[in-house]
């Protein structure tokens, strides 16, 4: 059995979430998807973000850093607030450098 449990890890994600407000996320498949990218994300280099145990598996690190809110998971709001302002830096990037 995985500890934390998917329901756990929901709940963590989710803690912010007003009543009657969507959650973040509403299946364990989220969870999944999540864990596994940042595990792929480990596995290709990126440091951990919480302390790491002697031979600790990349997919129970990313667990482990959803677990203590180190990882989130950005709603979709916040994915195209991220997006239109890594889009103006970039732009306001290329004009300094035409200039």
């Amino acid at each position: 059995m995985i500890h934390p449990s998917y329901v756990d890890l929901m709940k963590v994600v989710n803690k912010d979430v007003e009543e009657g407000e969507e959650p973040v996320i509403s299946s364990r498949y989220s969870v999944v998807m999540a864990t596994a990218k940042r595990a792929r994300q480990i596995i290709a280099g990126d440091e951990p973000m919480v302390k790491v145990k002697d031979k600790q598996k990349p997919l129970s690190i990313a667990v482990d850093e959803m677990n203590q809110e180190t990882l989130r998971i950005l709603t979709d709001e916040e994915k195209e607030a991220m997006y239109a302002s890594l889009e103006e830096e970039t732009q306001e990037e290329e004009s300094t450098e035409n200039e």
